[in-house]
């Protein structure tokens, strides 16, 4: 009996060509839901990403099928940009940051809300486990801060995420942006370290008090 040898047992790596295809499909639906045109079909998705309809479904079964990958794509970009944003900022200013790039992510789903239900009903992917990832995205950010202490010692990611979270619950669509980013700098007061009292202010007080 012949036996295969261990190239032919591994799984085959997808085509160069198929992964640009699906990459492609991914922009153009990340594209599309974002646009706010309703209804976003699979078959604009398709011509918008330069592909027939077959190459989608053969990548994307289903329209929940794409719905998931995106979100899972854009989850895991989301929290992969703190490495960008903590290279350029200061903790606490990549804190913010990420912030405005989380309500991006948030709006983006908007339009996807009614499929993302029925994935989440699936259990195919859950909140519980996006809000660890989002949470280790947060963690990075308090452990650069170890030597910089810009935010407060007491600050848990899990309720940084809980609050960025219940900030959206708590705004309505229309004008909810600029309301986001006054509860998010509010927020980012809570959290920050409070500057040091200078010399200057110390003898300031000394002297009104006398």
């Amino acid at each position: 009996m012949s036996t295969l040898s261990p190239r032919e047992t591994q799984p085959r790596r997808p085509r160069a060509d198929a992964e640009r295809n699906r990459a492609r499909l991914l922009d153009a639906a990340r594209a599309a839901f974002a646009s706010g045109r309703d209804p976003v079909t699979l078959e604009q998705i398709a011509r918008d990403s330069g592909v027939g309809i077959g190459t989608l479904y053969r990548h994307f079964p289903t329209r929940e099928a794409l719905v998931e990958a995106l979100y899972r794509k854009e989850l895991a970009d989301l929290c992969a940009s703190v490495d960008d944003l903590l290279a350029t900022r200061s903790p606490d200013r990549a804190l913010r940051a990420w912030m405005d790039r989380f309500a991006d992510y948030v709006a983006a789903k908007r339009e996807m809300a009614d499929t993302l239900r029925a994935v989440f009903a699936a259990g195919t992917v859950t909140v519980s486990h996006a809000r660890e990832e989002l949470a280790a995205a947060v963690t990075a950010i308090l452990e650069a801060d170890v030597a910089t202490r810009t935010l407060r010692d007491d600050v848990r990611p899990e309720d940084i995420v809980a609050m960025i979270v219940g900030s959206f619950t708590a705004t309505s669509l229309a004008g909810g942006r600029e309301q986001l980013a006054r509860m998010f700098d509010l927020l980012m007061d809570a959290v920050r370290r409070p500057a040091a009292p200078s010399a200057a202010d110390d003898s300031g007080r000394v002297g009104s008090s006398e």
